[in-house]
């Protein structure tokens, strides 16, 4: 039997942690726990800069500092039309599926959606992922080698300066390896766009407007021009960490909402219902925009409880303990030992969660407990805490929130295979994002009258 417990080793120095109290501790945003050895393994070289992977406290708030605002939601909602036009196409794939009747890997087609949305927010083009349903210069593929990489080598981040050696001698024969793979791709991208600069061009098509939708390269870039302190390396890893992590973790959440939603017939009726009512007063746009998608309390209610039981990151957020040591947990330990939560743990902690912590529920966040609620939103962690809180977080939200009720709304989907019997379940593989493998699924327009009186809605069944 696995051991278990609030305190669980799983290597000579490296203990994971389920124990509410010491995730400020460890996390909290004064905290002197600086993330361990393990994130050497997911740069090519320690030297560049690299927000995710970056160890010294007080260096990653200085870099922190030069991205704030441009991943602000406030500054994200003015991308809504690139997002406008990835989730048109997106359904247009749908359309096709169901024409040809065929049932599709939706983990790809998610995936193919977050990297062409993340690279027009990016680059201010698509790569071309949901035209051609490919993986576009092998993207998904190095991505997928260097997460191995790293869970692997991570463990002995010693090794992982020979393991360079070896990849860059294997790239002068076949190209860019792993993990050298998204900061070379990304180079040359910007090489392109220092090359051949765009004009900024506003939601209306008006050059130079007030709302322009510029690229988050464009904004890199111009940034570089009038702040010497923010170097190309600033704008090379702010583009890159976008491609990196900003692809993985939507997709995959987008698989783990429409996942369980399926898994949970009256989930998805309360769902529908919601977006029907909110469709049929004129509150829910034909591409739902982020404001609308805020004010609907169950789908806000889908997406969290898809989270919860689903956080994008399967391994834990190792950090080491600072000099002099630490309590947690109720346990001394020694500078240097290396600590972490797993939200995939703590998430289904049953003090913190309830006695059906296991299972989707999304009616646990629309209680009136306020108490309950505040617990439930402190331990909820798929985008990390503290000063280390994903950047691209909001990125992320957005998306989902604007994807989501225009597929469920639009479209019915069938489970295939295995997953779809009721004690049947898909498969996943943790090489830190946990991703699904194989999940097929059938799609169908969805009948539905737009001109629906509330009160048939009202009493559906």
């Amino acid at each position: 039997m696995l051991p278990s417990g609030p305190i669980v080793r799983y290597g000579p120095n490296r203990y994971s942690i389920n124990d509410a109290e010491s995730t400020k501790t460890i996390y909290g945003h004064a905290t002197q726990f600086r993330k361990s050895d393990w994130y050497i393994a997911t740069t090519p070289d320690s030297r560049r800069v690299n927000i995710f992977a970056e160890q010294d406290i007080k260096r990653h708030a200085y870099s922190r500092r030069f991205y704030s605002s441009a991943y602000s939601m406030t500054s994200l909602v003015h991308y809504e039309p690139y997002l406008d036009e990835c989730g048109a196409l997106f359904c247009q794939r749908l359309d096709e599926f169901s024409k040809a009747g065929i049932a599709a890997d939706f983990g790809h087609w998610f995936q193919c959606f977050a990297f062409d949305a993340i690279a027009m927010m990016t680059y201010g083009k698509r790569l071309g992922f949901l035209d051609r349903g490919e993986d576009i210069s092998s993207v998904m593929k190095n991505i997928n080698m260097a997460l191995v990489h790293a869970s692997l080598v991570g463990v002995f981040p010693s090794l992982h300066k020979y393991a360079m050696v070896l990849l860059s001698v294997f790239e002068r024969f076949f190209g860019d390896g792993s993990v050298t793979f998204v900061p070379n791709f990304t180079q040359k991208i910007i090489d392109a766009e220092r090359a051949s600069p765009k004009l900024v061009v506003d939601v209306r098509g008006q050059e130079d407007g007030a709302a322009a939708k510029e690229s988050f390269l464009t904004k890199f870039l111009a940034k570089h021009s009038s702040d010497p302190n923010f170097t190309n390396e600033y704008v090379l890893a702010g583009c890159a960490a976008n491609m990196f992590a900003g692809s993985d973790t939507t997709g995959l959440s987008l698989s783990a909402i429409l996942y369980n939603l399926l898994k949970s017939p009256e989930s998805m009726r309360k769902l529908r219902q919601e977006i029907d009512e909110f469709t049929s007063r004129g509150e829910l746009s034909e591409a739902p925009t982020f404001m609308e998608s805020q004010r609907m309390p169950y789908l806000q209610a889908v997406i969290k409880e898809a989270l919860r039981v689903h956080p994008a990151v399967g391994l834990p957020l190792e950090r080491a303990v600072p000099e002099g040591g630490a309590s947690i947990g109720g346990r001394f330990f020694p500078e240097g030992a290396v600590v972490g939560i797993n939200s995939w743990v703590q998430h289904r902690d049953k003090v913190l969660f309830g006695d059906d912590a296991d299972h989707f529920r999304p009616d646990r966040w629309l209680v009136s407990d306020e108490t309950k609620l505040s617990v439930m939103n402190r331990n909820w962690t798929p985008f990390g805490l503290g000063s280390r809180t994903c950047l691209g977080k909001n990125i992320s939200i957005l998306e989902i929130s604007k994807l989501i009720p225009r597929i469920v709304r639009d479209f019915d989907f069938k489970l295939e295979g295995a997953a779809a019997t009721p004690s049947g379940s898909w498969k996943t593989f943790n090489a830190f994002f946990v991703k699904p493998v194989n999940f097929y699924v059938k799609v169908q327009p969805r009948k539905r009258d737009r001109q629906m009186p509330l009160a048939n809605l009202a009493n559906l069944n």
